[in-house]
């Protein structure tokens, strides 16, 4: 069964030595956490590791224990794989936060081992985890990702759509192995993506398939394509003043 273990930002910093162990189901009550960012790990079903992540409460978390929050999962690039945690602050909202920013909603930003790729599996467990364990607004589940971790977002979505009310991929795509079997599944998750033209990683017309096949579908994209930029899209995307108000609207229906 799922577990969540907490660690002090030194544990964090030295290998997650010595954790301090505080659930073993979903039926346990929520977790006693401190406003602002904390490091923790989560078992998951299936998974060999635990996963590391970052997790911030937003101001007033602990003032309204009867509020519902959104919850937000920022899945980082390739770049930011390893056992360092504090790479996952390099660029996107948890950087955005670290530099002082105020995002009204549960971030969470998970770490993937070396070498490894976004499991929805894994993902999916891990909302579940997180709604029972924090206070979630299950209908406010929201998703966005770089380069890797904008395919892991597609392949998520499409994967498990009653997760997310929507999702915001930047220069990635959906994996085409298993995506143009389910990108259907995916029509009643709203998408925001953006993306870089001049992108020679991941080419433009990678997303621009993905955007394709789900409108498809009849689903609903916007897509905002940088003329010039290449692979760094996510510093424009993630500072677009219309993103988070975008991100706040979404609610599942």
């Amino acid at each position: 069964m799922p577990k969540a273990f907490l660690m002090t930002r030194r544990t964090a910093l030295s290998g997650f030595a010595a954790p301090f162990l505080l659930g073993g189901c979903l039926n346990l009550p929520p977790l006693n956490l401190q406003e602002g960012t904390q490091a923790m790990a989560f078992e998951l079903p299936g998974r060999a590791l635990p996963l590391r992540c970052v997790v911030t409460l937003p101001s007033g978390y602990l003032r309204a224990p009867a509020a519902r929050w959104p919850l937000l999962l920022f899945l980082h690039g390739s770049g930011e794989r390893g056992a360092d945690l504090e790479a996952v602050k390099m660029h996107g909202p948890p950087k955005l936060v670290a530099l002082g920013a105020e995002w009204p909603l549960v971030l969470v930003s998970p770490q993937l081992e070396a070498g490894d790729r976004w499991s929805p599996a894994d993902l999916h467990a891990l909302v579940n985890l997180l709604k029972a364990r924090l206070r979630i607004d299950p209908q406010r589940v929201l998703a966005t990702g770089l380069s890797l971790g904008g395919m892991g977002v597609w392949n998520w979505a499409a994967a498990y759509p009653q997760d997310l009310a929507a999702i915001a991929p930047v220069c990635g795509f959906g994996d085409p192995a298993i995506f143009a079997k389910s990108v259907c599944r995916a029509l009643s998750v709203p998408v925001r993506a953006y993306h870089g033209a001049a992108d020679t990683v991941v080419p433009l017309a990678a997303q621009q398939a993905s955007v394709d096949a789900l409108r498809a579908c009849g689903g609903t994209v916007e897509f905002i394509v940088y003329p010039g930029v290449g692979h760094n899209a996510w510093d424009p995307a993630y500072n677009d003043p219309e993103l988070l108000p975008w991100l706040l609207r979404q609610r599942r229906t």
